[in-house]
């Protein structure tokens, strides 16, 4: 494979293309999801969604993408609103709900499927890359639809941005600024449900959740600001598409679906180990640092104790002295030097002028924390 045949090759643009704006539109929309604590709902409309993929089939006897798509969607909403009125009407939480709704639906699609591959009819060869993606059945109308479903997902984000925002972090306050929360709900979960059944014929309904939070995920771990987030997002969830496409293109009998999701997976990895603010490797550096700066501020506040007793603050001391402090070191004593705190002497010390009010300011913040 070159880089040439993504321009040239109809397949691999065309796939390459679709799922460049399915990782896009999804990034930006999973953000929603991730934020609102709804990191299963993405989990839960996808398998909703099985059913209506088998009842179109079985209504029309025809494998049309189109019609089996809007069975889905319609599948999907149902699917959704109904653990919205589980968790309203009854006592049980979201995740119960979603988990209940999930099983329940994806229970029912598979029984449908098991039906429809007793049937006398031909058509029905094919339906299991709803199950699990086959990006390779792209064609040039399925990018045009995903384009249009994200322009008009970003139009409405525009739009709404504000009491969108505001919905995220406080409903109760944007319900007491007069919006309405409820239309406000249903709006970005509907787009959130059809975003989900665009990506069933690429990546599928077993994968199709991941495809939606990891994005997100990654993204949450390098800003705190919303407007990023989403951006950040549509970026990786664009570039894990593209990424993923030439990864399975490269190689023979590698599924892109399965692919594109392990690619925003190494995503999802690298940010929770490299992100700066909350990356495990540099919180294991600030804990590093903060150690050594406590060590520092303990050794330093042990030779204040000693040098008080002293007329002359100056006064040398042996560092052997210091051999019984637990924080103590030689590294420690180096780096007091290079604070200019204290002096060091062969094998005595001496607290300075800077180290002795610097110990003094410190003790007297600590006996006042006490007191």
């Amino acid at each position: 494979m070159e880089l040439t045949d993504f321009f040239t090759n109809y397949t691999l643009r065309t796939i390459t293309l679709g799922t460049a704006v399915l990782g896009a539109i999804c990034g930006m929309l999973g953000s929603f999801a991730v934020l609102r604590k709804q990191s299963l709902l993405g989990d839960a409309i996808s398998h909703a969604s099985l059913p209506g993929i088998a009842l179109a089939f079985i209504i029309t006897g025809v494998k049309n993408d189109n019609l089996i798509l809007i069975g889905a969607l319609i599948s999907g909403l149902v699917g959704t609103f109904w653990i919205k009125g589980i968790v309203k009407r009854t006592r049980l939480k979201n995740d119960t709900a979603l988990g209940l709704i999930l099983s329940l639906f994806f229970g029912l699609g598979m029984l449908l499927l098991t039906f429809i591959q007793k049937m006398p009819n031909a058509n029905q060869a094919g339906l299991d890359k709803y199950l699990f993606g086959q990006a390779a059945t792209l064609v040039e109308e399925d990018v045009w639809v995903m384009a249009t479903v994200t322009g008009i997902s970003l139009i409405v984000l525009l739009l709404f941005w504000k009491e969108l925002k505001l919905l995220l972090f406080d409903p109760d306050y944007t319900k007491t600024l007069g919006f309405n929360t409820r239309f406000l709900d249903i709006l970005i979960t509907s787009f959130i449900v059809l975003a989900i059944v665009l990506g069933l014929k690429t990546v599928g309904v077993v994968l199709m959740s991941a495809m939606l939070l990891a994005p997100a995920a990654a993204a949450r771990q390098w800003t705190n600001n919303l407007g990023i987030m989403i951006v950040l997002t549509s970026i990786l969830g664009a570039f894990s598409g593209v990424l993923g496409t030439a990864i399975s293109a490269s190689q023979d009998n590698l599924s892109t679906g399965p692919v594109i999701v392990l690619v925003a997976a190494a995503f999802v990895a690298i940010s929770f180990v490299f992100s700066p603010g909350r990356g495990l490797l540099f919180r294991e550096i600030r804990i590093r640092r903060n150690r050594r700066e406590l060590h520092l501020r303990k050794t330093l506040t042990f030779m204040y104790h000693i040098a008080r007793d002293h007329e002359e603050i100056s006064h040398p001391h042996a560092i052997k002295i210091l051999n019984n402090f637990h924080g103590f070191s030689r590294k420690s004593l180096t780096k007091l030097e290079e604070q200019q705190f204290i002096k060091l002497n062969g094998k005595e010390w001496a607290l300075t002028k800077k180290g002795y009010n610097e110990a003094e300011a410190m003790y007297n913040k600590m006996g006042t924390t006490h007191d």
